[in-house]
């Protein structure tokens, strides 16, 4: 996965405008490791945050939007409110999934930040280039500030756990339909991720993704609930983290909820399928709880389909593979 076209030419015109990234290694290196202990955004290097960090949050953020349209295929958004934006990553990543956005909102706390979405929103499509850029942050949203589809990626994580879920609720006040959330694929961001679920569901939201049932989470002990993306990265990414592999795995916890229709069902598929030669094992969170699920190569159909499906997929409930063999 890599950015758009679009974007990826805005960003690189500001860099451009900006003076590069050229000679951030440090400054980049030392953004990851803020971002993954769940480090404020407040007095960062905006171009080492464009070429080392904002490639794998755009990855994950894409690919959690992509699963709420293949869940959702019949949502058709209008507006979009991008929580915490940033430079606008989640906002690019939805107006090229859903043409039917035609009102998009970034809020941030960050003056630097929301400049810079302006900025590079220019180059964008109708949506993003006339979007409203409003002050303010998640635990306090400013009055009036709603969507069709909120959505708050990697913004919990700059919040003391205890008041996840008091952001959450917020955020969920404000989505007219569906709320999604985004935070790092760790311990600390899953710990976010089942505070506003457990708070959400109380209060009715219906669980779209990655949970197939709105019963507790099985996820327990030092276990916890993520997923993976696999980036394309460019050579100034590749410059400025040092790296030598031309691609990087950004590990993400996602949450999508709805306020109408219900749980997806299935199971979600927990960890990377174990293949062998007399069939496959998978790691599934199903009705309320996790299981070893086996499918032996001599089941036919159904293992043919199991086989296609990796870590993060969701699998067709029981009785419809057998349908299907």
């Amino acid at each position: 996965m890599s950015l758009s076209g679009a974007f990826g030419s805005a960003i690189a015109t500001w860099l451009a405008a900006h003076g590069g990234a050229g000679g951030r290694r440090q400054a980049s290196a030392a953004l990851s490791a803020t971002y993954r202990a769940g480090g404020g955004s407040q007095s960062i290097d905006l171009a080492s945050y464009l070429v080392a960090r904002l490639p794998a949050t755009y990855a994950a953020v894409s690919r959690v939007l992509e699963e709420l349209r293949k869940r959702r295929p019949g949502f058709h958004p209008l507006s979009l409110l991008d929580a915490g934006s940033g430079p606008g990553t989640a906002s690019w990543a939805a107006a090229g999934l859903w043409p039917s956005l035609s009102a998009v909102t970034f809020l941030d706390n960050s003056p630097s930040f929301l400049a810079l979405a302006r900025e590079l929103a220019k180059g964008g499509p109708e949506p993003l280039a006339s979007a409203a850029a409003v002050a303010g942050t998640i635990l306090a949203l400013p009055a009036g500030v709603a969507a069709d589809l909120v959505v708050a990626a990697y913004a919990l994580a700059e919040l003391p756990l205890a008041r996840a879920a008091a952001a959450a609720e917020g955020l969920w006040a404000s989505s007219r339909s569906v709320l999604v959330l985004v935070e790092p694929g760790t311990p600390h961001g899953f710990a976010r991720i089942r505070a506003a679920r457990d708070t959400l569901l109380a209060q009715g939201a219906v669980p779209v993704a990655p949970c197939p049932h709105a019963l507790g989470c099985p996820i327990a002990g030092e276990d916890w609930c993520h997923f993976s993306v696999r980036l394309a990265r460019s050579r100034a990414h590749l410059h400025a983290k040092g790296a030598l592999v031309p691609f990087e795995d950004e590990r993400y916890a996602y949450l999508i909820l709805a306020r109408e229709g219900d749980p997806t069902g299935g199971a979600r598929i927990l960890a990377p399928p174990e293949h062998a030669k007399p069939g496959s094992s998978f790691r599934l969170c199903t009705h309320g709880s996790t299981e070893i699920r086996y499918i032996a190569r001599r089941s036919g159909a159904a293992y043919k389909l199991a086989k296609k499906l990796g870590w993060g997929d969701l699998m067709a409930p029981e009785k419809q593979e057998e349908e299907g063999s």
